[in-house]
């Protein structure tokens, strides 16, 4: 039987749904910039490596949430035009609420939505499932549109075609490649794209020139990106 949930119990329910997943989440939401308890239950669904698919519906996404996004594997992000449903789900139970995936709503709003299981509400369950597999067939997976623009000196976001280039982390671009981490590692240091000091990496303008760039801000630390087609 449907449960009808107001805003801390959308919000409680939610963060339940998300840690109780063992195959896959989904979460569909316009508004997307997560609070910190979503984020720590998502980071340990990727690092379980649970299928997380989340859809949003606005562009404008913000910056902790593109470096974020960029260092999960498990979590795959789409972006659907004119969507307005919010829609979050795993493989047992289904939220159809007004809240949207954003910290200001959660805290601040008075939002509605109920609680639908699979085995007291198959049909209906059924229904919402197939509706949200929909949205994310319609939805653009997000690869490129989630990286941050470099900056050149003067702040305007750089022109030259580097900038517009896919990049992936050190540790992604080696599971591309059929690789371990430190393999790549190593392999770049043999080609002079890193320099090991003292069991620490620092790019070397050589790695710079292959596209390598040094970001000193990571949820882990500090992290390399390089071009997704780069050559080893």
């Amino acid at each position: 039987m449907a449960k009808f949930l107001n805003t801390s119990g959308t919000n409680y329910f939610l963060e339940e749904l998300i840690k109780d997943a063992r195959d896959r989440v989904i979460l569909i939401s316009p508004f997307l910039k997560l609070n910190d308890r979503i984020k720590e239950l998502l980071s340990d669904k990727n690092r379980l490596k649970i299928d997380v698919r989340i859809v949003y519906g606005k562009s404008e996404l913000q910056p902790e949430e593109i470096n974020w996004l960029n260092d999960l594997t498990y979590v795959r992000t789409s972006f659907c035009k004119n969507l307005h449903a919010k829609c979050y789900l795993n493989e047992d139970v289904c939220i159809i609420t007004s809240l949207n995936l954003y910290e200001f709503s959660q805290v601040n709003n008075n939002e509605m939505g109920v609680l639908l299981s699979k085995e007291d509400d198959s049909e209906t369950f059924k229904e919402a499932y197939e509706e949200a597999q929909r949205i994310i067939r319609v939805s653009e997976e997000v690869r490129v549109s989630l990286k941050r623009i470099p900056k050149s000196e003067d702040g305007d976001a750089e022109s030259n075609e580097d900038s517009k280039t896919e990049k992936l982390t050190t540790s992604k671009l080696a599971k591309k490649l059929g690789k371990t981490t430190e393999e790549l590692l190593g392999i770049f240091c043999e080609k002079e794209f890193l320099e090991d000091k003292d069991g620490k990496h620092f790019i070397t303008d050589k790695g710079k020139s292959a596209g390598g760039q040094f970001m000193p801000k990571g949820r882990y630390g500090p992290y390399f990106l390089w071009p997704a087609e780069l050559e080893v």
